[in-house]
């Protein structure tokens, strides 16, 4: 009796239950053309927007995964990243979903396929500079006011957007760089690890010249000097003889790299000016200049 009655109950379901579900599954819409035919029904109706709720969830773990740790201006900056993501892994569901329901997608692939990759070289250059923003804003290998050296040029970071950077150099001028630099090209931070950074001035004095009394020249210009941090202490260094000097170095440290050539320029004011109160010559390079005459016998 047992077994009857389990029997019956399976055959409920399988036939009744099960039976109306997949009936109503199949509901929907047929089109055929000669051989091929196109299934319309509310169970693919159904598929799509359960991939479509997927998509959306697994997209926003992702999403929330890459940004948990990301300030507010990054997050927004992200996000519009994932929409286009969002966008493109739509495409593919309803593709997907299309090739359930019967239709040939592999003719709309192949005509879409020259365009693809016409866009793809295209946008090449654009899709490096978003992929080096993102990284840019992942690892912080840039932030909002670190001075960056590129191309020789100086300049101080105001904004960074996922394409480009844009940095005001010494003279007040804008640099607009594209984000793939930050990823191909050697870029000098200044200010990655800290605001602390280490300048030095090139002098020469004449030989002959008292190179204690140089020194304590230089040590003494630097003493005091606005801008110039007492620690660490700035030291002189004695670098080499030259071909026509004798070479020093006058070593300190700043925390505004950005307004460097302006205390260089002071200093090296204060420094002539105590060289010539000291009589100490700044020699210009000398060349000895040899003519030898060819005598002719006659």
């Amino acid at each position: 009796m047992a077994q009857e009655e389990a029997g019956k109950i399976k055959e409920i379901i399988e036939d009744n239950i099960w039976g109306s579900i997949k009936e109503f599954l199949e509901l929907g819409f047929k089109f055929t053309n000669g051989d091929k035919s196109i299934n319309i029904t509310v169970g693919l109706l159904l598929l799509l927007v359960v991939a479509f709720v997927v998509s959306n969830f697994l997209m926003g773990l992702i999403r929330k995964f890459f940004t948990r740790k990301m300030e507010n201006d990054d997050k927004l900056k992200f996000i519009s990243v994932f929409k286009f993501i969002k966008y493109v892994v739509y495409i593919v569901v309803v593709l997907i979903t299309m090739s359930a329901a019967g239709i040939d997608i592999t003719i709309l692939i192949t005509a879409s396929a020259a365009l693809f990759v016409g866009l793809g070289l295209a946008l090449q250059e654009l899709f490096q500079d978003i992929i080096g923003g993102i990284f840019i804003i992942i690892d912080k290998s840039l932030r909002v006011g670190d001075i960056i050296e590129i191309n020789g040029k100086v300049g101080k970071v105001f904004e960074i957007k996922l394409r480009t950077t844009r940095a005001i150099t010494r003279d007040d001028k804008v640099i607009i760089i594209p984000n793939h630099h930050f990823i191909s090209d050697i870029i000098y931070n200044y200010t990655q690890n800290h605001k602390t950074t280490r300048e030095n001035i090139k002098i020469g004095v004449a030989y002959g010249s008292d190179v204690q009394l140089v020194t304590e020249i230089l040590e003494k210009t630097i003493k005091g000097h606005r801008g110039v941090l007492n620690s660490p202490k700035p030291f002189v260094t004695f670098d080499d003889f030259g071909d026509s000097a004798l070479l020093f170095s006058l070593n300190f440290y700043i925390e505004d790299s950005f307004s460097d050539p302006r205390i260089k320029s002071e200093l090296r004011y204060k420094i002539d000016a105590e060289f010539r109160k000291n009589n100490i010559s700044i020699p210009f390079p000398q060349r000895d200049v040899h003519i030898y005459q060819n005598k002719s016998s006659q």
